[in-house]
């Protein structure tokens, strides 16, 4: 089983601090226990009860666990309820031995949390315990903008190269603590990392494309997490999806042939023309792309030239996935027929008969990598979905925690 990136560090230090504490308690009960009379016998000492945050706490940050802990006993109840700025309880985990509780899940911003405990000792004698703290105050919050792959944008069943792609409403700047918050959860364990390209966008990539079949969990639990100074996140999102079978076509520009491979097996050999070069922008990009969108129209007009200029177009092109953000298509191009496979003469796009377009529209899912190879302008990493166009050291370079390894959905 194989490991998603968990929760802060600062768990076992409080922990620690609680443990400490109550050893130094020794048999005396800690401030607002109630403590039945103590026995001569030392098995009947009562339970010491520690909780942290410390009692009247103020300014806890929201991804604080409270840390419970009976020494002389074992814990019956813990129960940490918001009873100002907030609803609900947080959720947690009791040990093995039932000495020591754990919060699961993360406190709301400017809220005031009550915590109870009951704990017995091995006679049976009661302890109980109340505490409360309240949290750093919020003064703004964030949410996802978009969540990529969905089921409108994508659909749930998206290609082998697919990225997670996450925007922002605004700026966020602790991206450790979002990215503590941010798990993937797979079928099979898989290799990936988070990318941050701005403040608003991280995008998450295996080190190698998905495997084919592969079920994907995305959970974002950013409700009452920091975002930046003052700013928390407002909400949870969770988004299944699943990795189709593998699809993978490469072409050159020299050969004018795209070759379709499907788990491995030629399924498909479409002759091609491709950009015919001269000015920058009629060259095909390199690289490895990625299925952005599956249109059975398109309107394209020519890139940085306005109406009555010299080599103004606007075409009506059909059959058409796109490949890139700067206007690349691989489309149904009758009026090219006869230099496919073996000419370039596009503006930049591929050109496949109307037969191959249309079946090729029809069997590509959203994330599906194309390759193109041969043309000296190549495909930049923010162009459209150029993930892959990062070797996985560059990948890793805009990533606050690394890589990681999913766990199990």
């Amino acid at each position: 089983m194989g490991h998603a990136i968990r929760g802060s560090s600062q768990g076992a230090g409080l922990l620690a601090l609680a443990l400490v504490t109550a050893s130094c308690s020794g048999n005396t009960a800690v401030q607002g226990e109630k403590t039945p009379q103590a026995s001569q016998n030392p098995a009947a000492a009562a339970a010491v009860v520690t909780v942290a945050p410390l009692d009247r706490a103020n300014g806890v940050a929201t991804d604080t666990p409270v840390l419970v802990a009976a020494q002389g006993g074992t814990l019956k109840q813990v129960a940490v309820k918001a009873v100002k700025g907030a609803k609900g309880s947080l959720p947690g985990v009791l040990s093995a031995d039932g000495t020591q509780w754990r919060s699961s899940g993360l406190a709301a911003p400017g809220a005031s949390y009550e915590v109870s405990v009951t704990a017995v000792n091995p006679e049976g004698a009661v302890t109980t315990k109340t505490s409360s703290f309240s949290t750093v105050k919020g003064n703004e919050t964030f949410t996802i903008e978009s969540f990529m792959p969905g089921r409108d944008s994508t659909g749930l069943t998206v290609g082998v190269g697919m990225p997670v792609m996450i925007t922002f409403d605004r700026d966020v700047t602790d991206r450790v603590s979002i990215e503590r918050n941010l798990l993937v959860r797979t079928s099979r364990p898989v290799l990936g990392a988070w990318h941050w390209f701005d403040n608003r966008n991280v995008h998450f990539r295996p080190k190698d494309f998905w495997p084919s079949g592969t079920k994907v969990r995305v959970e974002a639990r950013l409700a009452g997490v920091r975002g930046g100074d003052g700013l928390y996140g407002a909400a949870n999102k969770v988004v299944n999806f699943k990795i189709g079978r593998s699809q993978i076509t490469r072409g050159t520009i020299q050969s004018h042939n795209l070759t379709v491979k499907r788990n491995g097996k030629v399924v498909r050999e479409m002759p091609m023309s491709a950009g015919q070069g001269g000015d920058w922008k009629y060259h095909t990009t390199s690289g490895v792309h990625l299925a952005m969108s599956r249109e059975n129209v398109t309107v394209m007009t020519s890139p940085g030239i306005g109406p009555g200029s010299a080599g103004y177009y606007q075409l009506t092109v059909y059959d058409t996935v796109r490949i890139s953000n700067s206007g690349e298509y691989i489309h149904s191009a009758p009026w090219s027929v006869g230099s496919q496979g073996n000419s370039n003469v596009s503006h930049g796009c591929v050109n496949v008969s109307p037969s191959n377009a249309k079946w090729f529209l029809d069997n590509t899912l959203i994330g599906d990598p194309i390759i193109i190879t041969g043309s000296p302008r190549v495909l930049e990493p923010t162009n459209g979905w150029g993930h892959w166009q990062e070797s996985w050291k560059e990948w890793l370079k805009w990533s606050s925690l690394k890589h990681f390894t999913t766990d199990d959905v």
